[in-house]
């Protein structure tokens, strides 16, 4: 059995179909435990199944929960400062400036007070009223909620947990399922309980578990889980062994034949942070409602109309109960963040950031059947205008460009095209355009379509590593010159990828010249240095051709040791500098040399 296992419920179906639950007490002698079970599962089962455990020596173990750290305690590693989130989430998501700067600001915030608490020895969750930044996000259905998330989530390390919200209200069993996604975590963390207590849980669709106000009784499906919720949400202790679960039995069956002792691990969530969103379409109309009220009887002013977006942004705490939700549980979340709405502008400006995912999905579809696809400007305007009439926000163009590229994607693979661009006319007329690039009747028209398209592509890229390099170059520790952005931009459009690969894709190249410096050294005791041209060069041989460690370093070899060596011999000077020039025209450059140090 694996150790770090996931507890479930371990059910088997009987003849008549029903199910049948295996519950063991937890109160009797673990070898007890392990033999009743033995037998229990051997006339089940008739001795297919059988409990393997490690019968090992008992070794010390912290019974507070917590595994035994080794050596020194590991503080958690964060660093990062609000503007350097934003200016990541800034190559990724268009607009929603303001939920930028609210997600970023906050959670920093969050994570670095943890941080100085573990440096200064001194608990956040030591303060006497503590209170979290929980995040409460609205913004209609394909505005990009998780996607912040995931793309936070992924930049500062943390585990990380999502949920949704109707998953919970679907069960009727509350408590166990709330409590789950904190087990979660601690598996997200691999079993390091620390770690998974400096985690996020992100629940989306919220709003599905705000209590209906035409129902009267209790909806424990609803109001149950908003309850379920508030303890984990402040502070509470988790137990990560699920009562009456025969595989949690089994975990602390083995804990207790590795330790001698029986442990009771729990997480405390005080450092947990909870990021709940939703649509939250009708909470529009509740809020109008209270403005309306307002400016009811002599002297009010008329209210303006005004969109669901901007009603949204002003959003109190009266408006949430009124939707459905409990005081306590909008109380604990204090930081409020709402995402704008997405115009035809914003759809296409989407499409031509370098990471979309839209675009960088479907060149990954092609690119599987070994053919590279490349889009127009208008064609990418063509697809905005197609999404921004779905009314889906940015979940619509992936629906516009699956449809507009299916028939090509289809027929494409079975015929010998390595190359295809995607026009306006492509999506205006498909049929006529795959007719004609199938039957290759003019391979001309096509191929000069692709290369006038990636290098208008390329040309956008360039540019847009040209505006980040000082962003690129701090964060990889490479100086991007003018030659490198090129560099970065060529093989971005070669390569699915996101830019931050390919630029890190040109440091790892940048870092095999200096390997090379570092091996001629150490072989033939020769310090040779290469200009910045000359890095260039080289990384333009691993780009291009493909070139090894090894085929550059015979190569340098061949070319330049017996010169240096006859320069050592003659004048003990041991230290060269190599220039581009010096790489393309050898002889010329040992020849120059020799002249220059000898005679």
């Amino acid at each position: 059995m694996k150790k770090n296992s996931i507890s479930t419920r371990v059910e088997k179906q009987d003849s008549e179909n029903k199910s049948i639950k295996y519950q063991i007490p937890l109160n009797q002698d673990p070898k007890k435990i392990e033999k009743e079970l033995g037998e229990f599962l051997n006339k089940k089962f008739g001795g297919n199944v059988k409990i393997i455990t490690p019968s090992v020596l008992p070794k010390s173990e912290s019974t507070s929960g917590r595994p035994a750290s080794k050596g020194k305690k590991q503080f958690i590693n964060f660093n990062i400062k609000p503007r350097d989130l934003i200016a990541y989430l800034d190559q990724y998501v268009v607009k929603q400036t303001k939920a930028k700067s609210i997600l970023s600001t906050k959670i920093c915030t969050h994570f670095n007070r943890i941080r100085h608490s573990q440096v200064t020895n001194e608990g956040v969750s030591k303060i006497t009223g503590n209170i979290k930044s929980n995040i409460l996000m609205f913004g209609p259905t394909g505005i990009g909620k998780t996607y912040l998330i995931k793309l936070i989530a992924k930049k500062i390390g943390v585990p990380f947990v999502k949920a949704d919200a109707t998953k919970f209200s679907e069960t009727g069993y509350v408590g166990g399922d709330v409590e789950d996604l904190i087990r979660d975590l601690v598996k997200e963390a691999n079993d390091d309980i620390e770690l998974a207590e400096c985690g996020i849980v992100y629940i989306d669709e919220i709003d599905k578990i705000a209590s209906s106000p035409n129902v009267i009784g209790s909806q424990v499906s609803r109001t149950g889980v908003q309850r379920a919720l508030l303890k984990p949400m402040e502070e509470t202790d988790v137990d990560l062994k699920v009562p009456h679960d025969p595989v949690s039995m089994m975990q602390e069956l083995e804990a207790f034949q590795r330790t001698g002792k029986r442990s009771k691990r729990r997480v405390n969530t005080a450092n947990i942070l909870f990021i709940v969103s939703g649509a939250f379409s009708d909470l529009s109309e509740v809020i109008k409602k209270r403005l309306t009220r307002q400016n009811i009887g002599f002297g009010s002013k008329l209210l303006k109309p005004q969109k669901d977006n901007e009603l949204l942004k002003q959003t109190k705490a009266q408006d949430l109960v009124q939707f459905g939700f409990e005081s306590e549980f909008i109380g604990r979340l204090p930081v409020r963040c709402i995402l704008d709405t997405l115009t035809e502008k914003d759809l296409y400006s989407i499409l031509k950031m370098p990471n979309n995912p839209v675009i960088l999905s479907k060149r990954l579809d092609f690119n599987a059947y070994g053919i590279d696809i490349v889009f127009t400007d208008n064609a990418l305007k063509t697809l905005a205008k197609r999404a921004h009439k779905e009314n889906t926000g940015a979940r619509g163009l992936v629906s516009v460009v699956e449809e507009a590229l299916l028939d090509f994607e289809e027929n494409l693979p079975s015929h010998k095209i390595l190359k295809f661009t995607i026009t306006q006319e492509v999506l205006d007329n498909p049929e006529t355009c795959l007719d004609d690039l199938l039957s290759n009747k003019d391979p001309l028209k096509w191929d000069t379509l692709y290369k006038k398209a990636f290098a208008q592509h390329k040309d956008y890229i360039l540019q847009y590593t040209k505006d980040n390099w000082k962003i690129f170059s701090l964060r990889h520790g490479l100086t991007l010159s003018q030659v490198r952005c090129n560099m970065v931009a060529l093989y971005f459009c070669n390569h699915v990828m996101e830019i931050e690969d390919s630029v890190k894709k040109i440091k790892r190249f940048h870092d095999s010249v200096k390997e090379i410096e570092v091996e001629v050294s150490k072989s033939y005791d020769l310090n040779i240095v290469f200009e910045e041209d000359a890095i260039d060069f080289i990384i333009e041989q691993f780009i291009n051709h493909n070139a090894t460690n090894d085929e550059i370093l015979s190569k340098i070899y061949d070319n330049f040791y017996d010169g240096f060596n006859l320069i050592r011999e003659k004048t003990g000077k041991s230290r060269f500098f190599i220039s581009k020039t010096a790489l393309t025209d050898h002889e010329t450059y040992l020849n120059n040399l020799i002249r220059k140090e000898i005679t």
